[in-house]
């Protein structure tokens, strides 16, 4: 079973970076206010940054590595997916 790490922007253009084994179904979460205690005041979230991970452990890890970098650092990460979405 996959486990994700991912980046949702909220409405008031802060990032909350999480992990579950189903991104469409945990942004949902989100949207429907049971998300996290985070994400619920900020309400819509939008999707834009995930990876893919063997086991929830690396996932969490990574979690946890992208908690610790400055949201330049974040926002760094986005943007490299979003290119590299438009480069395809």
């Amino acid at each position: 079973m996959s486990a994700y790490t991912y980046i949702v922007r909220c409405a008031d253009g802060t990032l909350y970076t999480g992990w579950t084994n189903d991104v469409a179904k945990r942004v949902a979460a989100h949207n429907a206010g049971q998300g996290a205690k985070y994400t619920k005041p900020r309400r819509p979230v939008r999707l834009v940054y995930e990876e893919v991970f063997a086991s929830k452990e690396e996932a969490m890890r990574r979690e946890w590595q992208i908690k610790q970098l400055p949201r330049d650092r974040k926002l760094a990460l986005i943007d490299k997916v979003e290119e590299s979405q438009y480069n395809e």
